[in-house]
C-alpha cells in the first residue's frame, strides 16, 4: 500500500511541475533589452548586457568582444587594471 501511495504521490509530482504549454495562437511578446542612457553604448561581452562608455574598466581576455562595439581594452592604469578606449 505504501509503494502504490508513494507512486501516486511522485505521479503527481511530476504532473504538477510539468511545463505548461502555450498555443499555437498566442502572440510571442518581446522583451526590451537593457536600455542604456545617453553617451553609452549597449553592448552583450561575455553573456551579460553591459552599457559601455570610454574609460570604464573592462576585461582584457573580451577584448575581441569590445572590438565588435568600437572599443579596445588595451589601456592599462598605473594599478594594473585595463579601461576602454
Amino acid at each position: 500500500m505504501r509503494k502504490v501511495v508513494a507512486a501516486l504521490f511522485v505521479a503527481a509530482s511530476l504532473a504538477a511541475a510539468a511545463p505548461a504549454t502555450v498555443p499555437a495562437h498566442a502572440p510571442i511578446q518581446a522583451t526590451a533589452a537593457k536600455t542604456c542612457s545617453s553617451g553609452w553604448k549597449h553592448a552583450v561581452i561575455n553573456g551579460s548586457h553591459k552599457c559601455l562608455r570610454r574609460g570604464q574598466f573592462c576585461a582584457q581576455s573580451a577584448d575581441r568582444q569590445y572590438h565588435r562595439y568600437g572599443f579596445h581594452c588595451h589601456k592599462q592604469d598605473y594599478r594594473g587594471n585595463y579601461h576602454l578606449t
